[in-house]
């Protein structure tokens, strides 16, 4: 019987031609579809069951695909997986010797069908596999950045997202507090990780994204400020609560641009846009200070505060506010202050005028400067709060 591999395209062709075409490696398939031919021989039955058989597949250009088993020279065969006999290997060449290893041809006459059938689908898989990992490629260098998604389904703890060449997976615990999310929606979401899926290669690379993380808050901020951009105006750090309250830090290099004048831009316009975007979630933006008194006082906007006294040791710091403004600092069930504790890295504790001069009263101190000294020793009470690893910084 003829070798169909014959009559059929040449396989190093079809293989030369992919690889140009899907900018894979031409050695790598060829010396993968030689591996599945192998085990295409082996099921075919040709060897003795639970016998391993010394095989190698030759694969080239203008030629039938062959199986080639390599067999030692002894002088009582025990297994003719592996071994043949000297009269056998001399009728191949008179000149083999014991301990020779001998090649033989074993491509039964329809292997050409066989491995045209074989290659086949090792290439239609490794086009997968390769294209699979183009898109991890892609998408691993967008880790931390943000990308317009649409919603494509809803499920009952978490949604799935268009991202464009792959899918996007935002589970409940990323969601914002009352956004509800329709299929066809178009969101911003922020690019938590990528993962490669190699315990399923059928499946693409997935994309883990999020609503609520303080980076997208940065993300969306740099867009729409040209002096985030182009670095004049950084972010220093970043507090959220997300679906209700943000605290931004930020500074400028430059002594003649107000940091906090260009994240709103005229009218608010910049600062507006972004809120829109995150459903009118309020977005407190703080001047950044390297001064950590200076940096708490305003981080605790929009209370006004009359004084604050640090201990470097502790990272704690008391801040003293008019009566008429210890609820304004401490916020509703104590937002304002968390989050300023938060964006700060201190723990802060929070008085009043009058609750202030008690307490010195009661320490038996006559001045804010021996406070200052007696810090450390005097706790925080059941109205400091505590800054957390929650925020951002940059």
């Amino acid at each position: 019987m003829a070798n169909a591999a014959n009559n059929r395209p040449d396989i190093v062709e079809a293989i030369s031609a992919l690889a140009r075409e899907r900018d894979i490696s031409e050695e790598m398939l060829i010396s993968t579809v030689e591996e599945a031919c192998k085990a295409a021989f082996r099921k075919s039955g040709r060897q003795h069951a639970g016998a391993p058989m010394n095989l190698s597949v030759i694969i080239a250009r203008k030629k039938p695909v062959q199986v080639i088993a390599r067999k030692v020279i002894v002088e009582e065969v025990e297994d003719d997986n592996i071994q043949i006999s000297m009269e056998e290997a001399r009728a191949i060449r008179p000149d083999f010797q014991l301990g020779d290893i001998v090649e033989i041809d074993v491509t039964p006459d329809d292997f050409g069908r066989v491995a045209a059938q074989t290659a086949k689908q090792v290439i239609v898989q490794r086009i997968r596999e390769a294209e699979r990992g183009k898109i991890y490629d892609e998408y691993v260098e967008k880790e931390n950045e943000i990308l317009t998604a649409i919603v494509q389904r809803v499920d009952q703890h978490c949604i799935y997202v268009e991202l464009g060449l792959t899918e996007g997976v935002m589970e409940e615990s990323e969601y914002m507090p009352g956004e509800e999310y329709r299929e066809g929606d178009h969101i911003k979401v922020y690019v938590l990780q990528v993962h490669r899926n190699r315990g399923d290669m059928q499946r693409a690379p997935q994309v883990y994204v999020s609503r609520i993380h303080p980076g997208l808050v940065k993300r969306l901020f740099e867009m729409e400020v040209p002096e985030i951009a182009s670095g004049v105006v950084q972010i220093k750090s970043i507090a959220r609560e997300a679906g209700s309250r943000t605290k931004m830090a930020v500074y400028s290099n430059e002594v003649m641009i107000d940091p906090v004048g260009a994240c709103v831009g005229p009218r608010g316009s910049r600062v507006e846009k972004v809120i829109a975007e995150l459903r009118n979630e309020k977005i407190d933006i703080i001047k950044w200070s390297p001064d950590p008194a200076e940096f708490v006082a305003n981080a605790l906007n929009p209370a006004h505060v009359v004084s604050v006294f640090i201990s470097e040791a502790e990272k704690i710091c008391r801040v003293v506010v008019p009566d008429s403004q210890l609820s304004l600092a401490i916020g509703k069930e104590g937002q304002n202050a968390r989050l300023a504790a938060k964006l700060t890295g201190w723990k802060i504790d929070i008085k009043s005028e009058t609750q202030f001069q008690e307490s010195l009263a009661e320490q038996g101190l006559s001045s804010a400067e021996e406070a200052m000294g007696d810090l450390p020793v005097d706790e925080p009470g059941m109205d400091a709060y505590y800054g957390q690893d929650e925020g951002y910084e940059s």
